[in-house]
């Protein structure tokens, strides 16, 4: 039986030194998860980098990782389809980090 899809608020931080996934923007349940790509924000580049990047943090494949809103803007809703329970452990570790 599949898993109830993961909604994770992201806030990407295009043309950065190194690609990396952690680290909380702002507090509480609006938090979202930093993530930093080398990728500029150009024609969708950082976008696509930055659902690479959360794939291969979480450990899932690419197609589970779909782009919900924000294809423009530095702040994204990000779904997870059949999310498992070593990603959803490791997502709570990557806010913390």
């Amino acid at each position: 039986m599949a898993s109830e899809p993961l909604r994770i608020r992201v806030r990407v931080r295009p043309g950065a030194s190194r690609t990396a996934v952690g680290g909380s923007y702002g507090t509480g349940p609006e938090a979202a998860l930093v993530v930093a790509v080398s990728a500029r924000a150009v024609d969708g580049a950082a976008t696509e980098a930055v659902l690479v990047a959360l794939a291969a943090a979480l450990g899932v494949r690419r197609w589970q990782v779909r782009l919900v809103r924000g294809q423009t803007s530095r702040d994204k809703l990000v779904e997870i389809t059949d999310p498992t329970a070593g990603s959803v452990s490791t997502l709570a570790g990557l806010f913390s980090a």
